[in-house]
Formats: structure tokens, C-alpha cells, sequence
């Protein structure tokens, strides 16, 4: 059994893949190495739990704030909690991402909402003094570049997390829960390319202005984003190794 698992939250089959691709690329891991389980298919096995040693779980189009949720939606967000709640027991590691923090703020008792969005863009993040500390966080330094697309986000750092990465459009970047659970509000997992492709799936819902596709993809395109993937691939060495 492959010792990493991708958690796909995407409807849009062909955007998972792709995820799934840069999700296996920054990881460092070999193809065929690196699981996919789809939520959206199937409710999480409990085995699944016990048989990797750690899941990366990648964004999607769901927001925790949404006012309706269809019945996939709540299941998928009961796995992302067990799973959340799996690392915290120390069963597994966890790596959440985008939609995926604002499930595990909420889980937290911490509140998610509306008034923290970042357009499609590299965004500024800084690290703060506890990720310094961090075996995953501290060798990014400072501060570094992250791709980020979001309309909600934490607005606090939730009960019992250690802050590990901030900016002033979005407070609450990154933290870490226990030694085992990390969660990102931007992507780590995408070059500027596979974010620019991401883009085609996504025109039309809200993420940017569709009218300025193209000057967007550009600035994407034209963004130096080197240290998240790094966080990923070190994520892999400590708990997958």
C-alpha cells in the first residue's frame, strides 16, 4: 500500500486529475506512488485511516459557509473531519488544503467567513516566529510567494492551533494542530502553469473577473512560487519516508 493518499474534494473530474498530478509532483513521490480516494464517489473507508501514513487533501469549489449543501457536501465534510481527527490521534498525518482548512477551522471550534478572500493570484505570505520552529514550516524563511483562490477563510486561528503563516488580506494562512495535522488556506501543490490551466475549470464561478482571463493567467504565469511545493515534499520526508 502506497504510504501517501490524495483526497479529491473536486467535482470537475478532469481539474482532480490534474490536481492529483501536482499533488504527486511536489510530494516527490513516484507514479503510482501516491493514492487517490474520491470523496465525492464514495464515503471514506474506515480502514483508510490505519493504512496510510498520511493524506494531502486537495481544494474544491464546496465552501464551508455555504448556505446549501447538497448531501455529498455534508458527507465530504464529515470524512475531511474524521480525517482531521485521525491525525490528531496520531493514527495518521494530514496535509489540508484551501476549502479544506476552512472544515477543520469549523471542527476546531474556530469561525469561518466571508470577509478574509483573495483573488486568483500569488499572494505575500509571512512566516510567523513559531514556524521558525516548525520541521516543515521553518525552512521556507520568512516569507515566500503562494498561489492562492479563495471567497471564505478562517477568521482567527482556531482553539488549540499554532499560527505558521500570515498576511494582511487573509490573517489566517497556515497552522499546525498536535505535531501531525498542518492545514494551508493558499495551494502548495501547484506550479504557476498548473494553476494557470486550473484556471479554465473555474472561469465562470467567481474566483476572478472572466472578462480578465487572460491578463490574470499572466500575472500567474509570471509569479515565482518555489517554497510551497517544498512544504509538501518535506510534509512526505517526515511522515511518509
Amino acid at each position: 500500500m502506497p504510504p501517501l493518499a490524495y483526497v479529491c474534494v473536486r467535482p470537475e473530474l478532469e481539474a482532480a486529475t490534474a490536481e492529483h498530478a501536482s499533488f504527486q509532483r511536489a510530494l516527490g513521490v513516484s507514479t503510482g506512488d501516491l493514492d487517490r480516494i474520491d470523496l465525492l464517489s464514495d464515503e471514506l473507508p474506515e480502514r483508510a485511516l490505519d493504512s496510510y501514513a498520511g493524506f494531502v487533501i486537495g481544494g474544491s469549489p464546496f465552501n464551508v459557509t455555504d448556505a446549501a449543501k447538497s448531501d455529498v457536501q455534508v458527507r465530504v465534510e464529515r470524512d475531511l473531519e474524521r480525517i482531521a481527527r485521525a491525525a490528531l490521534d496520531g493514527r495518521t498525518a494530514a496535509f489540508f488544503t484551501c476549502y479544506g482548512i476552512g472544515v477543520v477551522t469549523r471542527m476546531l471550534g474556530g469561525t469561518v467567513g466571508l470577509d478574509t478572500p483573495e483573488p486568483t493570484s500569488a499572494s505575500q505570505v509571512s512566516a510567523t516566529a513559531d514556524a521558525a520552529t516548525d520541521p516543515i514550516f521553518g525552512p521556507a524563511g520568512a516569507s515566500y510567494s503562494a498561489l492562492t483562490a479563495h471567497k471564505e477563510g478562517s477568521r482567527a486561528v482556531p482553539p488549540g492551533a499554532v499560527l505558521l503563516g500570515t498576511n494582511h488580506a487573509c490573517p489566517v494562512q497556515a497552522y499546525r494542530v498536535g505535531d501531525r495535522l498542518y492545514a494551508t488556506q493558499f495551494h502548495p501543490e501547484p506550479t504557476p502553469q498548473d494553476f494557470a490551466d486550473r484556471m479554465h475549470f473555474y472561469r465562470s464561478t467567481g474566483y476572478f473577473d472572466p472578462t480578465a482571463f487572460d491578463a490574470v493567467a499572466a500575472a500567474v504565469l509570471q509569479s515565482d512560487v518555489t517554497e510551497p511545493p517544498q512544504l509538501l515534499r518535506r510534509f512526505a520526508q517526515t511522515f511518509a519516508a
